[in-house]
């Protein structure tokens, strides 16, 4: 693994990128990674369904029973938000921080699945599992937390400075999009390197990042959509590939050979 001078220096070293050749390349790696993809975001779905369950539904329910009263009384929404004391609240936002965590660290495992892939080797699905351990979740659940309260001190910035809070949200975009591959092919290093190495790698390519996320993202939702809207479940994983170009082009790997044989083992006693 390497140390964060060194990925310090190899970001500082990067050469300039070519946005077609890496859509090409992330096109290419999607044709062999989509299965797995497809998993990827049935685990998420699985993950985020519970919560979705314990407000939606009864939310849900509450709106169509006024609907066949012919009138919205708005006092019953605010009844019904009433309704939901602090700590139920407090235990919604934590399962929902522990999702988070677990989606980080699946994201992650994703990303050297994409390795494998684009270096032809043989993927299980045990490979989404490698994170879900001790020490990585924990790491995990920082960097969401981190995330979450940065999202929100930039949020509550819109009120008094709405365009500069605007331009802070597309901005961390980039920055936070490479987290999970920092994490993923580095896990051994600090929350406090991951996230300063994700924004180092995130500004020093941050037009070409993030012109490339919103392309696949774009790209990505029109074929889920022309696919009845279920597609988007085969297709929402193509995002993730041209930010595996990115970290493979700039940061890259140790000897790509040692790589090969070693980026499945992760130490799973943390």
């Amino acid at each position: 693994m390497k140390t964060l001078s060194q990925l310090y220096d190899r970001i500082n070293r990067a050469s300039p990128l070519d946005f077609g050749i890496i859509f090409s390349q992330s096109i290419d790696l999607f044709k062999k990674s989509w299965l797995q993809g497809f998993i990827l975001q049935l685990f998420i779905f699985a993950l985020a369904l519970p919560f979705l369950i314990i407000f939606y539904i009864p939310f849900i329910g509450l709106i169509i029973s006024e609907s066949q009263n012919g009138y919205v009384d708005s006092h019953v929404y605010e009844e019904f938000l009433a309704g939901f004391s602090i700590l139920y609240i407090s235990f919604f936002l934590i399962g929902i921080m522990v999702m988070s965590s677990v989606s980080l660290c699946l994201y992650a495992a994703f990303y050297r699945i994409l390795f494998k892939f684009d270096h032809d080797q043989e993927v299980v699905t045990n490979d989404f599992f490698i994170f879900l351990k001790g020490k990585y979740l924990s790491k995990a659940f920082i960097l969401v937390l981190i995330t979450a309260l940065v999202y929100g001190v930039v949020t509550l910035l819109v009120v008094p400075t709405f365009f500069v809070s605007i331009l802070g949200i597309f901005y961390l975009i980039v920055p936070f999009t490479f987290l999970a591959p920092v994490m993923g092919f580095n896990p051994d290093l600090s929350v406090g390197d991951i996230v300063s190495t994700s924004f180092k790698l995130g500004n020093k390519k941050w037009f070409l990042a993030f012109g490339l996320i919103m392309v696949s993202a774009l790209l990505a939702s029109t074929v889920g959509f022309l696919l009845c809207g279920i597609g988007s479940l085969f297709t929402a994983a193509f995002n993730y590939h041209p930010v595996y170009f990115i970290y493979k082009d700039v940061i890259g790997f140790d000897d790509e050979n040692d790589s090969i044989e070693s980026i499945g083992e992760v130490d799973m006693n943390g």
